[in-house]
Formats: C-alpha cells, structure tokens, sequence
C-alpha cells in the first residue's frame, strides 16, 4: 500500500523483565505482564516514495536524530528487509500528548504494524509482536490491549518470544495514575543486572510471581495483585541496585511517590504503585478513588506532572489507502 497510519499504546509493567539474553533480538531471561494505556499513544504514518532518494523520518514534526532516530531508521530497515522491498518512505510518528511516557513501546508497535501492512508482510498478532520486539521488548506487549503476558522463550532465535493477551481492557475497569517524576534515568547497560549477585534468586522466583499475577488479573484482585507488583518491583529494584555497575535509575521523587502511595493505603485507599527502570511511578486504583488518589500525588514533591489513563486497545490501522 502506498500510505497507512497506525496508532498503538504504551504499557506499564506489572511484572518485569530484567536484563536480556540476547540484546540484539531483545531477547529476555523472563516472561512479564504489562497493562495497556489509553493515554500512552504513538501514531505512526508510513508513505511509500519513490520521488526519494533516501527516507524522511520525522518524530512529532522535527528529523529523528540521535540513537533513537538510528534505532527507528534500523528498525524500517529490517522490515523491508523481510518484506524484499527497497522502496524509500516517509515515517512520521506523533508521540501525542505524554511527552515521551511510554512512547518507546508504543512507537514501535505502531511502526511494526504501518510498515508489515505497507509492505505487504503477515499481521498475525503473534507474528507482529515478534517483529515489534525487534524494536524494544515491551513493544511486543503494546501489539494488544489491557493486561498482556510476554512469553520469555528459550530459543536463540527468538521464534518462542512472543506477547499473547491476558485479559482485554473491558476485563477490569483500573484507574492509572502516572506521576511523572522531574529527573531522566540514563540507559543502563544490559549486562549489568546479570552481575547482579542478586540475580539468580530474580530468576528463581520469577514464575511465581508471574503465576500469582495471572491469577490476580483473572479474579480482579486488586488487593492480592498491587500486594505482589510491589513487592516484584522491589525486588527488582533491589537486583539493579546491586549491579555491576549499579543501576540506580530513580529518583527523590521517585521515592516520595512511593512512601505516598503507602500513606494513601494506611490511610484506607486502595491504592498500589509499579514502576520500571525509570523514576516515574504509576499508581494502580479503582476508578471511584483516582480523584482522591491524584489530588495527593500531584502535591508530592518532586512530580512534575499526572497522567490519568484507563486499561488501552491494542495497535490499529486507522488509515489504509
């Protein structure tokens, strides 16, 4: 097709993957469980040009540049690698109103979608979350909407590392309440948390907790699942923290957040938080309490601003031609 649009949604991790196996398939040691967000949105508009002599890609009307502008390039490449093509194409993505929250994962789920339709390569949801993952792991996840599960695999060629949906977004009506945190986390190394002494009790105890999550979602628990992302969160703080080097990535915010999403709970909110290599922390609640829950967080020292969001669909066409 000479143009498509294709919109996706970031996720927030509820069990996380930490680490990879194989970097450059973004390959993961685990499987993991993300939620899908309606306000995380990434539009990707891919246009066939054959007036061009090279590609035009553009990340909310500006020229990608950097690594993630090579990272993008890259990624167009390997699919017209798989699709045989060579025509050149003019990529614009809008990352939409979150300034970057979530962004990643959307963008690329987004952009596997635009280019495998564009191209002409299959879209069957296993397959196109395979291809997504090419571009960042949790990529695979965003492929589908509300709670999804990221099969770890073990193969080395990455045909067992997939995404498959748990429960869609209708399956629970959560609020999300992202408090963006005023700090960057600087990109880890991938090796690190692997010279973690701490990682192979990470490992050990990984599919019990991804057991006891699954069974969570499916009851609605929300009590039994903020108890166990919590504490898996921790954990997993606690691996990057004694890493080789250390993986620090939060922040004072980050840390007030926390200490006041534990206040809120003390005081009789059913509120839990999660969190992942970054310093912003998203709080989990019912609906009826996100007003209550998001007056506290905005006054907490250190958010720069929240994201009020909602269980999200998965990646779409929305224009084909």
């Amino acid at each position: 097709m000479e143009e498509v649009v294709a919109r996706a949604y970031g996720n927030v991790p509820l069990i996380q993957s930490w680490g990879m196996r194989e970097p450059a398939l973004n390959l993961p040691y685990t499987g993991s469980l993300s939620l899908t967000l309606d306000r995380l949105e990434s539009t990707v508009r891919w246009q066939a040009r054959r007036d061009l002599r090279h590609d035009e890609l553009t990340v909310n009307d500006r020229p990608a540049a950097g690594a993630m502008g090579e990272r993008l390039r890259g990624f167009i490449d390997l699919l017209r690698r798989c699709a045989g093509r060579t025509t050149p194409c003019a990529v614009s993505i809008a990352t939409g109103r979150t300034s970057g929250i979530g962004a990643t994962a959307a963008t690329f789920a987004a952009l596997a979608l635009a280019g495998s339709v564009a191209l002409e390569l299959p879209t069957a949801p296993r397959q196109l979350s395979m291809l997504a993952r090419r571009g960042t792991g949790s990529a695979a996840r965003s492929v589908f909407g509300g709670f999804v599960e990221g099969v770890g695999g073990e193969l080395g060629d990455g045909s067992d590392c997939y995404a498959e949906p748990l429960a869609p977004p209708a399956h629970w009506s959560l609020a999300a309440l992202i408090a963006v945190v005023d700090a960057t986390a600087p990109p880890a190394d991938a090796h690190a948390l692997k010279r973690s002494p701490f990682f192979p009790a990470w490992l050990e105890g990984h599919e019990d907790d991804l057991d006891a999550a699954r069974a969570a979602v499916r009851a609605r628990d929300l009590e039994r699942l903020g108890g166990l992302i919590e504490h898996h969160c921790l954990k997993a703080r606690a691996v990057a923290l004694a890493a080789t080097p250390a993986i620090l990535g939060w922040a004072p915010g980050t840390v007030a957040v926390v200490e006041r999403v534990r206040a809120l709970r003390a005081a009789g909110q059913a509120v839990y938080f999660t969190l992942g290599a970054g310093p912003h922390v998203t709080a989990l609640c019912p609906p009826d309490a996100a007003a209550a829950v998001a007056a506290a967080l905005v006054e907490t020292p250190g958010v720069a601003r929240l994201i009020c969001a909602a269980p999200g669909a998965g990646a779409t066409v929305v224009q084909a031609a």
